[in-house]
């Protein structure tokens, strides 16, 4: 029986190809939709009809997730590997212009609140699966032993935030058999500021090549939780 993964995010970017990764592995996946204008995840599902389940989702809404894990669990009454890609990013926050900082509480609420909402949710799945993985697309922007930026707080504070998330549920579920993957995928030429980005050192598909790689393969500890990049260095958090 093949394995199953449920993914944020997975509209476009970093997520869609990360859903094409795992489909070309034979996994069964629930793809997180949260524009569904954006039709490339509708002609994905033309190609892996029986793998491929969209599922409506805004993890920044608490209705949202509820709802999505009504949908999932309609169909399966277990999940292997829940990946929490789902994320935004901006300028709010520059210590000169605070006007932007209610954009900062979505970010928060997105890249933070949203995965801590979508585990919650979906616990009862992943304790009835194989491997109970938790995986999470964080950045270097939330290491602060090697920050560099000067501006943009924001993103990089929810970042931490995250990071500081992953931990705590790491403390509480790996005794419980939970392994977890947090995973800094580069430089990327993401969507994650409205439009595709023509800066960054990678395109999607590569991160999510190294990302799908990390996320499926068994660690020889699994009782370690490390920081990941694209290319199997270890960064600091």
């Amino acid at each position: 029986m093949g394995k199953t993964a449920v993914i944020t995010g997975a509209d476009r970017g970093l997520g869609l190809a990360v859903v094409k990764e795992f489909l070309e592995k034979g996994y069964k996946v629930f793809a997180g939709q949260y524009m569904a204008e954006w039709g490339e995840l509708a002609d994905l599902k033309k190609e892996y009809d029986e793998g491929l389940y969209i599922i409506p989702l805004d993890v920044g809404n608490d209705i949202s997730v509820k709802n999505a894990f009504d949908l999932v669990a309609k169909e399966t009454d277990s999940i292997d590997m829940l990946v929490n890609n789902a994320g935004i990013a901006g300028s709010a926050g520059d210590i000169y212009e605070l006007e932007e900082l209610e954009r900062g509480l979505a970010m928060y609420n997105t890249n933070c609140l949203g995965a801590l909402r979508m585990v919650h949710a979906f616990l009862p799945l992943l304790e009835r699966g194989g491997e109970k993985r938790l995986c999470f697309v964080s950045s270097e922007a939330g290491s602060i032993s090697v920050c560099h930026r000067q501006e943009g707080y924001v993103y990089p504070m929810s970042k931490t935030a995250l990071n500081m998330a992953v931990r705590l549920l790491f403390e509480e579920l790996n005794p419980r058999g939970y392994t977890f993957r947090l995973y800094h995928p580069g430089w990327v030429k993401s969507y994650m500021s409205g439009r595709k980005s023509k800066a960054g050192k990678y395109e999607p598909e590569e991160s999510a090549a190294s990302a799908c790689q990390f996320f499926a393969q068994n660690l020889v500890h699994e009782d370690v939780l490390k920081m990941y990049d694209n290319e199997f260095a270890v960064w600091p958090f």
